[in-house]
């Protein structure tokens, strides 16, 4: 292989090395850049592993965001969802970024997210580790994927490794990202894969033209060797349910061999994709030094701002130069830092949501958690003592679509004082379905939303992932994977815990009553007197599912779930939320 390496340390502020290979174990090279201050023997490094081509410059991927980046992350080399080098090399950091197989200058296979994946990025760590000009010591920091990946190649433990900075990233392939509590998330994969990471594969023509990196070293390959060349997760996601499949088991790896100092940063607006593996790998890693922290805001330019970059300088200051500011080496920096989300400051206004302030905590969950019961009635409430109800139930059809909404919703009555929920919510729901004369029904796809009202009834809507308004948090759940791991050790009364394996799937026949535990992402909301909450329940996507919806015709077949679903009330019928209420503290 023509390895086309270049060295320059005279056209930038840095020393810049480029298409450097890096040998992989198993077969196979990666191609990297490398980025290493001028005046140093030795750094420590920040190292990114993806598909989206180390050399498309930001600008080029996304330049209204690349505008809104802080000038001082601005430079030759900036890209998409990764530390720039020019602000990182005059900090003393060399930066390390390489192109995942499969894509940009490193041919293979592309299998996006795979243990063959992991396995290369735990190469290119220890690659980077042992490099004259390195000190040995190896940090992770990035977004998005950048962040995702970080979870699974620190549970391999290689070697260098000493932190990592997962920033808006999953740790779970199938809960988080694929399919939400069973029900595929079909529209955020297919533009991903389509426009993301497709147009970057090794070998595919035109790159140069479209100012999308560099066309491939060895030159293009036919359309027809580009599709034997990658695995399409469009296809593999929408053919594969389980997560006892190879295809999810291959993906699996245990939080419990994480080891190394980790700061998960999660955004309470990521409400269809990263917010819950981020609190997942925080609470399941074996590391002794682990923290969270909940911002706000669109899912990139966050991780710019001067206050978050302070953070993380600060973080990987203390694990990869042994000059601790904050007390994160020694446990003495707060656990768990939280934004709070008060008062309707718009979305998509990041110097807006300057005013939500911020508190630390020492345990998540918090400890000081009521766990508080709101009841769902039959006359639409949501009520914190119910009646006795006659047997009744409330119908809407399925299946639903964002276009075509089928819901019901509860409302509580105004708050009369100032109420703050903060952590995991789960729904308990009577649910049944019913043939509309068409056809039988055999399954139910479940979809709740938490939404918030102010005063005059209008939503306040929260910032997400791509600036879209969203409502506090939704859930999922397919019935025919209701079962729950019962005996799993993270299985708790706030947050049950399901396997989702193809063993475990239960009928769902029409007329008959199941009771089931729906799991709602984690959240933080202030809800103020005079304000509402409004539980939303539906048969399909509603307002704020965004870029995520669940519209797959092959996982969503409508002769499956066409007819009538019902939420039922009476003896022993309860239908409740539960809430995660924060007692304030004195002095906070």
């Amino acid at each position: 292989m023509e390895s086309a390496y270049k060295l320059d340390d005279k056209s930038f502020d840095y020393i810049y090395e480029e298409n450097v290979c890096v040998p992989l174990k198993q077969k196979g090279t990666v191609r990297c850049n490398v980025y290493r201050p001028k005046r140093a023997h030795r750094s420590p490094i920040l190292l990114t592993y993806g598909p989206y081509g180390k050399d498309v410059h930001y600008s080029r991927f996304h330049p209204e965001s690349f505008a809104e980046v802080p000038d001082e992350h601005h430079s030759p080399h900036s890209s998409w969802e990764t530390p720039d080098p020019g602000f990182w090399t005059s900090h003393g950091y060399a930066v390390v970024r390489a192109d995942e197989v499969g894509t940009g200058q490193s041919p293979g296979v592309l299998d996006t997210m795979s243990r063959g994946t992991s396995e290369a990025f735990f190469d290119v760590v220890e690659w980077a580790a042992d490099q004259p000009w390195s000190t040995g010591k190896v940090g992770l920091l990035g977004i998005s994927y950048y962040a995702g990946s970080q979870w699974r190649v620190a549970a391999r433990q290689p070697r260098g490794l000493s932190c990592i900075i997962p920033w808006e990233g999953m740790s779970d392939y199938y809960r988080d990202r694929c399919r939400h509590g069973g029900i595929l998330s079909n529209t955020f994969i297919s533009f991903w894969w389509n426009r993301q990471v497709v147009t970057n594969q090794y070998g595919r023509p035109g790159r140069a033209a479209r100012g999308w990196g560099f066309d491939t070293i060895e030159g293009d390959l036919p359309e027809d060797q580009l599709v034997l060349n990658r695995r399409d997760q469009n296809d593999d996601n929408a053919s594969k349910q389980y997560r006892d499949q190879d295809y999810y088991a291959s993906k699996e790896y245990d939080m419990a061999d994480i080891k190394v100092p980790i700061l998960s940063v999660g955004n309470w607006g990521g409400v269809l994709l990263h917010l819950r593996g981020n609190v997942e790998g925080y609470l399941n890693a074996g590391s002794k030094l682990k923290y969270i922290r909940f911002i706000t805001g669109r899912h990139d330019l966050p991780f710019y701002s001067k206050e978050n970059v302070e953070m993380q300088m600060s973080f990987l200051d203390a694990f990869l130069k042994d000059e601790d500011r904050a007390g994160w080496s020694t446990g003495e920096a707060p656990k768990v830092g939280i934004t709070l989300r008060k008062g309707n400051v718009g979305y998509n206004d990041a110097e807006a949501e300057k005013q939500y302030q911020q508190r630390f905590e020492n345990e998540w969950p918090i400890p000081r958690t009521q766990y508080t019961k709101y009841h769902l009635t039959p006359t639409r409430q949501l009520v914190e003592s119910p009646d006795t109800f006659e047997d009744s139930k409330l119908s809407y059809r399925a299946p639903g679509s964002l276009q075509s909404q089928q819901k019901i919703e509860f409302l509580t009555e105004p708050f009369t004082t100032e109420t703050e929920f903060t952590g995991h919510i789960v729904a308990h729901l009577c649910v049944s379905c019913t043939s509309s004369g068409i056809r039988e029904p055999s399954e139910i796809d479940i979809f709740t939303t938490l939404r918030h009202l102010d005063s005059k009834g209008q939503e306040i809507l929260y910032t997400g992932t791509v600036g879209d308004p969203v409502p506090i948090t939704k859930g999922w759940l397919r019935v025919s994977l209701r079962k729950i791991a019962e005996s799993h050790p993270r299985n708790t009364p706030w947050h049950p815990h399901r396997e989702y394996l193809a063993t475990e799937v239960q009928p769902v026949i029409p007329g008959e009553i199941y009771e089931v535990d729906v799991e709602i992402w984690p959240t933080n909301v202030v809800v103020e007197p005079g304000h509402r909450l409004l539980f939303e329940l539906s048969s399909g996507d509603t307002q704020g599912a965004g870029l995520f919806e669940h519209s797959s015709e092959i996982d969503r077949p409508r002769e499956r779930l066409e007819g009538w679903n019902h939420v039922h009330f009476g003896q022993g019928r309860e239908n409740w939320l539960l809430m995660p209420v924060i007692p304030p503290v004195s002095g906070i």
